[in-house]
């Protein structure tokens, strides 16, 4: 199964509300989320690397939240719909932001030679994870929880005050285990020398 068909089944067997397959239609037939890469140079710098990362990120949420010690510091359990749309949705904001093209770069041989690459252009420039947020409200509503994991899935490798970082972490538990396993995905699954 490719990751394309893994994300649409994850998404179709849990995400359920008013808006959702308006959703997934716009992410399938309007924009470029599962052709687009998940970054320019780093973790997922490939066509389709942005839909990998997201199943990865799945992946890696329903695991950690599965952990029973995970729901006894939390003290609460999280909805597979929640869980789905927070790690599945969470880079949305990712979607019409990367451009193919080729940059040089000196190769063994001591010549320059050019490779392709990807150039991030931003015509949204509404911040990371509140520009995803915004994206998905415009086809259905989410809980609260939701939205601040999503808009807080960076944790602190994003540049906002860390005073504010913290609270929301420490506030919304959804958010501190969407942002350790987007970390999980991108550091050690998504790693060029990552064991298969």
């Amino acid at each position: 199964m490719s990751a394309k068909e893994e994300f649409i089944q994850i998404y179709r067997d849990h995400i359920r509300r008013e808006g959702a397959e308006a959703l997934l239609d716009y992410l399938e037939h309007k924009s470029d989320f599962f052709t687009s890469p998940a970054s320019a140079r780093y973790h997922g710098a490939y066509a389709g690397g942005l839909c990998d990362h997201s199943v990865n990120v799945y992946h890696c949420l329903t695991a950690y939240l599965e952990r029973e010690r995970v729901r006894e510091l939390y003290g609460l359990e999280f909805s597979g719909e929640s869980a789905a749309i927070a790690a599945l949705l969470h880079d949305v904001c990712k979607t019409g932001c990367y451009k193919s093209g080729t940059r040089n770069v000196k190769g063994p041989d001591g010549k320059w030679q050019a490779v392709p690459t990807f150039f991030y252009e931003d015509s949204l420039p509404y911040g990371h994870g509140e520009k995803s947020v915004y994206i998905i409200s415009g086809f259905m509503r989410l809980t609260r929880d939701e939205a601040m994991a999503i808009r807080w899935h960076m944790g602190f490798s994003g540049g906002e005050d860390s005073r504010m970082v913290g609270q929301a972490l420490q506030q919304y538990p959804l958010a501190f285990a969407l942002s350790v396993a987007d970390m999980e995905a991108a550091y050690f699954l998504e790693r060029e020398d990552a064991p298969l």
